[in-house]
């Protein structure tokens, strides 16, 4: 008896990524408890663009509040986009995710943060920083890869 080849979908594949997305927040937050990136009071990104997008400085409850709402729904949003991906482009999911969680730590921390100076330049970032973020974001691409693998199998 042979395997049947599932058949590519997209919107299994973003419902299935979006998922994995929100397990592999989890799984860095969690992490980031443990080691954390910054450690001496420096601002977090998404405080920081919290108060950007409000236009104005924000109490620390409601800055609390929205930035985490901003890292939840990032961190869905790149598992959706890792879901599709991977449907179409299955070499995305190289080293059981772990590459795709070192793509996406250098497309933030490294590249768009910096730009938008939410966050230092790589050369300028400390390397308990670059460490931390490498670390959790390599365990949210393979945490991503292993749920996304296991929802898209059980909704096909």
């Amino acid at each position: 008896m042979q395997d049947k080849k599932p058949t590519r979908s997209l919107s299994k594949a973003l419902i299935a990524g979006l998922v994995a997305g929100v397990v592999a927040t989890a799984a860095k937050s969690l992490a980031e408890r443990f080691y954390p990136p910054r450690t001496h009071g420096e601002p977090e990104p998404p405080e920081e663009l919290a108060e950007r997008i409000a236009g104005h400085k924000l109490s620390p409850q409601t800055k609390h509040v929205a930035a985490e709402s901003l890292h939840w729904a990032f961190g869905a949003a790149a598992g959706a986009a890792y879901g599709a991906l991977a449907e179409y482009y299955p070499a995305a999911t190289a080293k059981e995710g772990a590459a795709f969680g070192m793509a996406l730590m250098t497309l933030t921390h490294e590249a768009a943060l910096p730009a938008l100076d939410l966050g230092a330049a790589a050369e300028d970032q400390t390397p308990r920083e670059h460490t931390s973020e490498m670390a959790s974001h390599v365990l949210y691409g393979v945490v991503a890869e292993k749920v996304r693998g296991w929802v898209r199998r059980a909704i096909d």
